[in-house]
């Protein structure tokens, strides 16, 4: 016997899966989860971004640690240009390079180094020194004092360990044990495994791309890399200064110090990122998953969008379809409760960046089809209780609306929205039905579209024509199939436009023509639809 996904019955993990959620077909405009595309080489002209955003692009992520403002700058213009032609609201990320730890050059112009495990290796702190198999500079200038007899160093990515033996702090010089035969290359990185890093979470490049970069074309999100405490995001936000204060800042998580801290770091920020990539590196690769659980189900509670990124489809970069595991990678975060997921390599580098979107967005659709958004309301509403003892203001009128929204089988929400701060509370509840969010700020829609779960943003002229942005807006969902004539929808709006303010919440249902209904209408919106039909205009 198979149970309902609106069931209120308590069931066992796959207790909503049937044979035929296996057998029909992916419904891929179902999909509720965002997707991050890194852009690169392979993707990063126009007619490329155009089938990146067909494909379900939400976000576009420019990966500072590489490039310079022009070449940055040359391809911003021609995603905008190719999501001005499709007519979608797609967010820009501006990820930081962050502070790095990395191994220096080599002696006699080598290339590589091949060393050999059971022989010792100096790592010194004179980033001058040209290095050799017996001798390599590290750009840590602390590193002889931060590190400690029997811990563990990763270099290039892990493919090559060293346990230190020794610290001459006076020479700068870490002599270390190698764990494995490895073969090197120039500049690696370093990571640090349980260490208190002593660098600054921007760099003096990061400001740089802050301000000269992400402030001066309007960037949407700034994802900043090696995030540790809350402190650091205060920083971010000196940097963006008043000029950014639009643009939202996403914390990165990436080492054990950050996931200490991450109470602190939470509270301050606008969203998170799981970075796995070093995260694996700084703590033990088997406990990756449970951070990350423990980081989406925090992200949950405190209803600040969560991405899940790093190797989601790493396969992809070569292979035109991914692994089995890949896919059950990208189901589970799903599952977990992310709201955006992100593809790095796959797109940027990738041969088969089309297939690469396409896949996940079609996983992500079929792990939601198997969630019962009922009991996921509950489970958020409860857990937010359970944790706060109450809910704010307007955490409870988004609680309400969703809860509502359930109860009359509501097609959609519809949710008139100037900050983006309702959005945000109604998607933290999970609705089951499509969030549809209007508001007047085009940056606003971006990134409701872009990070926000199950939501879809539509610019408009102004919010006070209510009526008449409802009906224009029911017309359109109709047109996409989400509703018919005679259908409950949910509207949550407020009647003081211009502060901010989010009070109402009323059930209405789908029309043919508001105004041609019988009936005295007091609204100015009513008034001035009937002069003029069309209303305010959704772009």
């Amino acid at each position: 016997m198979s149970i309902s996904t609106t069931s209120g019955v308590p069931t066992l993990a796959g207790g909503y899966i049937t044979l035929s959620n296996i057998k029909q077909p992916t419904d891929l405009e179902s999909r509720r989860t965002k997707i991050v595309c890194t852009l690169g080489p392979a993707c990063w002209e126009v007619p490329q971004l155009e089938t990146l955003i067909d494909a379900g692009m939400n976000v576009a992520r420019f990966n500072f640690s590489h490039g310079d403002h022009e070449g940055h700058l040359a391809c911003l213009n021609r995603l905008r240009e190719a999501a001005n032609n499709r007519k979608q609201n797609v967010a820009v990320m501006l990820d930081t390079k962050g502070p790095e730890i990395r191994t220096g050059f080599f002696a006699d112009d080598a290339k590589k180094i091949n060393l050999i495990k059971g022989e010792t290796i100096i790592l010194t702190t004179d980033y001058s020194f040209k290095g050799s198999k017996d001798k390599l500079a590290c750009s840590y200038e602390k590193l002889a004092t931060s590190v400690k007899p029997g811990q563990s160093i990763l270099i290039a990515d892990g493919s090559l360990v060293v346990e230190v033996i020794e610290c001459n702090v006076e020479a700068g010089e870490v002599s270390c044990r190698i764990k494995n035969n490895a073969s090197i290359g120039e500049r690696k990185n370093m990571n640090l495994p349980g260490v208190t890093v002593d660098l600054p979470t921007l760099t003096e490049k990061d400001v740089d791309d802050i301000q000269n970069f992400g402030i001066k074309h309007g960037v949407d999100f700034i994802a900043a890399s090696f995030v540790r405490k809350g402190s650091d995001v205060t920083r971010i936000r000196e940097v963006l200064g008043d000029k950014g204060q639009g643009i939202k800042v996403i914390s990165k998580i990436e080492n054990l110090e950050g996931l200490q801290n991450f109470d602190s770091i939470l509270r301050a920020t606008d969203a998170v990122m799981v970075a796995r990539g070093d995260l694996g590196m700084e703590i033990p690769p088997e406990k990756v998953f449970l951070a990350q659980k423990l980081m989406i189900r925090e992200c949950n509670i405190a209803g600040k969008p969560v991405i899940t990124a790093t190797q989601m489809l790493e396969s992809m970069i070569q292979n035109p379809r991914p692994t089995r595991a890949e896919c059950s990678d990208v189901a589970n975060a799903v599952l977990d409760g992310t709201d955006c997921v992100m593809l790095s390599g796959e797109t940027a580098n990738g041969s088969h960046f089309e297939e690469a979107v396409k896949f996940m967005a079609g996983t992500c659709c079929e792990a939601e089809a198997t969630e019962n958004f009922n009991l996921l309301y509950q489970s958020v509403r409860n857990s937010c209780l359970g944790r706060y003892g109450t809910m704010s203001t307007a955490e409870s009128i988004a609680s309400s609306a969703v809860k509502t929204a359930i109860d009359v089988k509501a097609k959609l929400i519809v949710v008139f929205s100037e900050t983006g701060a309702t959005a945000r509370q109604i998607a933290k509840f999970r609705p089951g039905m499509p969030v549809c969010v209007l508001t007047p700020s085009e940056r606003i829609a971006r990134q409701t579209f872009g990070i926000l779960k199950g939501s879809y943003a539509f610019v408009v002229d102004s919010l006070e024509n209510t009526d008449a942005l409802v009906q224009e807006t029911t017309d359109e969902v109709k047109k996409a199939g989400v509703c018919k004539d005679g259908d409950p929808y949910v509207l949550v709006c407020g009647n003081t436009f211009g502060m901010g303010a989010t009070n109402q919440v009323k059930v209405e249902f789908v029309r043919t023509n508001y105004w041609d209904e019988p009936g005295e209408h007091q609204s100015s919106a009513k008034r001035v639809g009937e002069d003029n039909p069309k209303g305010c205009t959704i772009s």
